[in-house]
């Protein structure tokens, strides 16, 4: 395999990856100089493998995130939700990052606010050993389930990137996506809102009045939606879009405490 990065890049991008000169750089830099080691990790990712699979780490609001084999990877679709979530934060707030993966938005949060209370949790126990290796405070069970009590009502922020794909849309994934990961990462049900209107009724029983829920999510899902969070008690519902005017999730307040 060659060991200059164009030439690399060359063989990446003969192979369909379209970062293929700064997916070289990154092969290149984790190999460290050495060529056999290069050829193993190169081989990986011409199977189509994630790259942060590979190297062991993706690099997320400016943040450098350790990512295990298995684990779901942070994709950048998902900064402009972190981001917005930090921002609501008070700085000795509470957050909890829901199906957090990797833990990347709450260490962003967390991050951003040093004082701050952010607690993972995701299902998946690699995904919850993986948060912690992260620094993240990270629980395993399904949604809030392993939250303590003493949090119900208390809650500044609830953010989560939750599986949203339709099932019906799964297939139309990059080729390589479901080949190494888990469909469970992805798979939001018929209309892909399944496990976003679970989150919509029991976020409520954490957050505060006038705490922020913050969804990543994708096509008409936010329309789809907000009949259903009105109805919860949420108001000022606000789709948050990229720079290129992509839908890329939702935000919207609590303005009644669950009975």
């Amino acid at each position: 395999m060659p060991t200059d990065p164009e030439a690399l890049a060359e063989v990446l991008w003969a192979a369909g990856f379209v970062a293929a000169e700064e997916e070289a750089d990154e092969l290149l830099a984790a190999a460290a100089g050495d060529r056999a080691r290069l050829d193993a990790l190169v081989a990986r990712r011409l199977t189509g493998e994630p790259l942060a699979w590979i190297t062991g780490t993706v690099e997320f609001c400016g943040l450098n995130v350790r990512v295990d084999p298995g684990v779901y990877v942070p994709r950048w679709q998902s900064e402009v939700l972190a981001r917005r979530a930090a921002a609501l934060l008070p700085a000795d707030g509470t957050a909890v990052d829901v199906c957090t993966g990797t833990g990347a938005i709450a260490l962003v949060l967390a991050t951003a606010h040093p004082g701050a209370t952010v607690i993972g949790v995701d299902v998946d126990e690699a995904s919850v050993a993986c948060a912690r290796a992260n620094g993240v405070d990270a629980r395993c069970g399904d949604l809030f389930a392993p939250l303590p009590a003493e949090l119900r009502g208390r809650v500044d922020v609830v953010v989560g990137s939750v599986p949203y794909v339709p099932t019906g849309a799964l297939g139309l994934l990059q080729r390589d996506t479901l080949a190494f990961e888990s469909p469970r990462s992805y798979d939001g049900g018929p209309d892909g809102t399944s496990i976003l209107r679970r989150v919509l009724q029991d976020a409520r029983t954490l957050l505060r009045p006038g705490g922020a829920l913050l969804l990543e999510l994708g096509g008409d899902e936010a329309d789809l939606l907000a009949p259903t969070l009105t109805d919860l008690g949420y108001a000022q519902i606000e789709v948050i879009r990229d720079e290129d005017a992509d839908t890329r999730g939702l935000v919207a307040l609590l303005t009644e405490a669950d009975s």
